[in-house]
Parts: structure tokens; C-alpha cells; sequence
């Protein structure tokens, strides 16, 4: 069985919750215990992830010698600029959770206008003084909280992250919370 799903925001990718007021993947998914999440998605990032109980998919498509592309929307705070797209296409510096600095592998990166998509819940505090913009971001690994270090790098916050595609596998058609089994 696996599994697409529209992880919200403010949602945990995991089973069980880490504190009572937070929401987790059985608030929405009732499978068997067996079925697990293929990575993650961050508590405040939103978008696909996938779950299955193909334990060999989850080899296919993050381990890092595999190169497999996910793909993010990200609303940055600001409009930004074709320097600082350049350099998160080249790769930035980031820190990992254990304090060492990290370069990015190069990424496709390319500005874009604000996608269909729907809307989060809470909203985004829109700030009339302060411009943003949106980017597509594919990347071929997936180090902790990744797109939000290498865009704050460049000078532009990340408001809102959705991954909208894993491999072959899209989020298209689904709403938040939402999710269809593929096979």
C-alpha cells in the first residue's frame, strides 16, 4: 500500500503526537501498522508525503546516492533578487543540526508567480510594507529544514514551504489533509 498525502501545516509526520495540542498523522490516516511515512515534511512546512509499506520504495527515493528530485514552492518574505537566485542554484552554506557547516548540492531554482494552491490554515501574516515572492526549488538531497537555511542565506525568509513533488509522484489534485492510495 502506498499512500499520498497532503501533510497541512502545522502537522507532524509521525504517527503520535509530541505534545497534546499537537495534530499527527493519525488525525487523518487510519492504516495498518506496517504503513510508514517516507521521510518527513517539517511540523511548519505543508505539501506531499508519501507512506507505504514498501520499505524498498523509501530506499528509492531518499537515499542520498540516489539523486531523486523533490521539488518545493517556497513564498519567500521579499522580492528576490537574480543574485540570489544564482546562488542558491549553485549551492549555499548552511548549518546542520550538529553545528557543521554544510554546501548545497546545485538546485533548479526559478522565480514564479504565485501558485493555485490552497489556502493555509492559519493564513500567512501579510505585511503591506513588505513585498514577497514565490520560487520553485528542486533539490536532490534532503538535509534538516534545507530550502528555509539556504533561502534565509540568501537574504529571503521563508513564509510558506510546500513540497509539491517526490520522484514521480505529484501533490496535484489533493487538498490539505487529504489523500489517495495509489497502489
Amino acid at each position: 500500500m502506498t499512500i499520498l498525502f497532503y501533510k497541512p501545516y502545522q502537522v507532524l509526520s509521525q504517527f503520535t503526537r509530541e505534545a497534546a495540542h499537537h495534530q499527527c498523522l493519525a488525525d487523518y490516516l487510519n492504516v495498518p501498522k506496517n504503513v510508514y511515512p517516507i521521510g518527513r515534511l517539517d511540523y511548519d512546512s505543508e505539501g506531499l508525503l508519501m507512506l507505504s509499506d514498501d520499505t524498498s520504495l523509501n530506499a528509492q527515493l531518499l537515499s542520498p546516492d540516489q539523486h531523486v528530485a523533490k521539488i518545493y514552492y517556497a513564498q519567500l518574505e521579499g522580492e528576490i533578487t537574480t543574485e540570489a537566485i544564482k546562488l542558491l542554484r549553485d549551492g549555499v552554506s548552511i548549518t546542520l543540526p550538529n553545528k557543521k557547516k554544510y554546501l548545497t548540492l546545485p538546485s533548479r531554482v526559478k522565480k514564479i508567480g504565485e501558485p493555485n494552491l490552497p489556502e493555509r490554515v492559519p493564513p500567512i501574516r501579510v505585511r503591506a510594507n513588505i513585498p514577497d515572492s514565490w520560487i520553485s526549488i528542486e533539490v536532490k538531497e534532503g538535509k534538516n529544514r534545507q530550502i528555509r537555511k539556504m533561502c534565509a542565506a540568501v537574504g529571503f525568509p521563508v513564509l510558506r514551504l510546500i513540497r509539491v513533488q517526490l520522484g514521480n509522484y505529484q501533490i496535484h489534485g489533493l487538498q490539505p489533509g487529504k489523500f489517495k492510495v495509489i497502489d
